[in-house]
């Protein structure tokens, strides 16, 4: 008896083991009903997953349109010297300071835009500049004078008398996705061009406090110091985005990079070349966020609004009767979120348009109606 089960044991506990993974695989032959837990599985394919394997054609169709930028100015050093904030020493040499003077050299990128010569890159790169050398990526080397800047958007415009210029694509960079991959050319730490790549991380970043006008695309493709002014472009090589900063706690890139739209940096630049400056609406008016506090204080718990903090002396928004305290519910039909939203809607309108205003002064609704000015290059004081 022993034999016949010790014989029998083997063969039963394998049909048990077959069984169990049966039931478990196939539950419906046994008349087990399969549990429905809602995944959603991705059909069959035996398609390779879509995408180049290499970005050699963007690259190869940008990158000349990229150039580097070498650029010198003078810096004074005389509040270095130890005696130099001494009231004696001062009236001994009579305003007479000794001064040393050196010459201070930075990097950068910019972006060949028109066959006419005209770059773009940022401001802090050519910002009080004496020299700009621009060094093209076929060898070719010039110097570059300055057509305009904005500083409040830190784009600056160059000028180059070259000949067979190499020229960017321009792309869309409002079609732009996050996920989107991209590629990076600049001129990092003055190696020489360099082509990184990510993905467009996050659209229509602001509120970072680098720029007055904020919109920025952000990627984590390695930017470092000397990327400021070059490309960012899609997988096409078209142009997207100017780079223009990073977020670093030591320096280098740590993935948080910034440029700005093709789209804004387009505007910039033809007003720049057309006007000598950016044309820009403006208000004359100084704002704030409605914090909870000023919301319970207005009575305007949970509803949005921008609170007048200030207005400009013979401005836009005094001529219209605007004044501290008010409450801004919206401009021309548009909710004012948040003061910078509200102030950017008035930048991009034209000056001479009329702008409707809703408010609420002492709790009572009122519209007022301003022209839009033109945002003086030198801010005057609040009255």
């Amino acid at each position: 008896m022993f034999n016949a089960l010790r014989f029998l044991g083997w063969p039963l506990l394998v049909g048990v083991l077959v069984a169990l993974l049966i039931i478990q695989r196939y539950p419906h032959l046994v008349g087990i009903q399969e549990q429905s837990i809602g995944l959603q599985q991705a059909p069959a394919s035996t398609a390779a997953q879509q995408g180049p394997y290499s970005y050699a054609s963007a690259v190869a169709g940008a990158a000349p349109a990229v150039a580097n930028l070498y650029t010198t100015k003078v810096i004074e050093k005389s509040e270095q010297q130890p005696l130099a904030r001494d009231p004696l020493f001062q009236r001994f040499f009579n305003d007479s300071l000794p001064r040393q003077r050196r010459m201070e050299s930075s990097l950068g990128s910019a972006v060949i835009m028109s066959s006419e010569g005209y770059l773009l890159t940022n401001n802090h790169v050519t910002a009080n500049a004496e020299q700009i050398v621009v060094a093209l990526k076929d060898g070719r080397e010039t110097l570059a004078r300055v057509i305009g800047s904005d500083p409040e958007t830190d784009l600056a415009v160059l000028k180059i008398d070259l000949t067979d210029l190499p020229v960017i694509t321009l792309g869309h960079s409002d079609r732009i996705r996050v996920g989107d991959v991209t590629l990076a050319i600049g001129n990092p730490f003055g190696v020489g061009q360099t082509v990184t790549m990510g993905i467009i991380s996050a659209t229509g970043r602001n509120q970072l406090g680098l720029n007055t006008y904020e919109d920025f695309i952000q990627t984590d493709a390695a930017i470092n110091r000397g990327n400021s002014g070059g490309a960012l472009v899609d997988t096409g090589g078209n142009l997207i985005g100017i780079n223009t900063a990073i977020i670093s706690e030591s320096g280098g890139s740590q993935g948080i990079g910034f440029a700005i739209p093709v789209k804004l940096a387009l505007e910039v630049m033809k007003s720049i070349i057309e006007h000598g400056q950016v044309i820009r609406g403006w208000l004359g008016v100084e704002v704030q966020s409605l914090t909870q506090e000023l919301a319970e204080s207005f009575g305007q718990e949970g509803r949005p609004g921008i609170v007048v903090a200030g207005v400009y002396r013979d401005g836009p928004a005094e001529r219209a009767g605007l004044q501290p305290g008010d409450l801004i519910i919206s401009i021309d039909g548009v909710q004012s979120a948040d003061g910078r939203s509200s102030m950017n809607q008035v930048a991009r309108a034209r000056p001479g348009d009329e702008i409707d205003i809703d408010i609420l002064r002492n709790g009572k609704p009122l519209t007022l109606t301003a022209e839009v000015g033109i945002r003086p290059p030198v801010k005057a004081g609040p009255k």
